[in-house]
């Protein structure tokens, strides 16, 4: 569990990556935005989540899977995640922005950079 990180993931790098490669600048995880996103585009207000598939609860084969031991608490710990997105994501509705979800397999296949275009254009 020590070696779970919040920023910098490998599926964010690649995200930034690619998003920089194509030309959009961005900020990183804005403090006074609900759910701090991983990138900001404050002109387009869009706020961007790179999500764990396996903390978030995505339905791929990743985010499927629960840990053998202590299952009742993973479940618990993925439903209370599931449901602050949920919260943090309406709240920036309601003050202006769109909230983008990319998840973890999603940055992993050759369609990262059509899902950016589609996403900021």
């Amino acid at each position: 569990m020590a070696s779970v990180r919040s920023k910098n993931t490998k599926p964010e790098m690649r995200v930034r990556r690619a998003v920089h490669r194509m030309g959009y600048r961005y900020r990183l995880h804005r403090k006074d935005l609900p759910g701090k996103p991983d990138l900001v585009f404050p002109s387009r207000r869009v706020a961007l989540f790179v999500h764990g598939c396996f903390w978030h609860g995505h339905p791929c084969k990743r985010g499927d899977r629960i840990p053998a031991t202590n299952v009742e608490y993973w479940r618990e710990k993925i439903a209370r995640n599931r449901h602050r997105d949920e919260i943090n994501q309406q709240i920036l509705v309601e003050i202006g922005w769109l909230p983008v979800v990319v998840w973890e397999c999603q940055t992993i296949d050759n369609g990262l950079t059509s899902l950016i275009k589609s996403i900021l254009n």
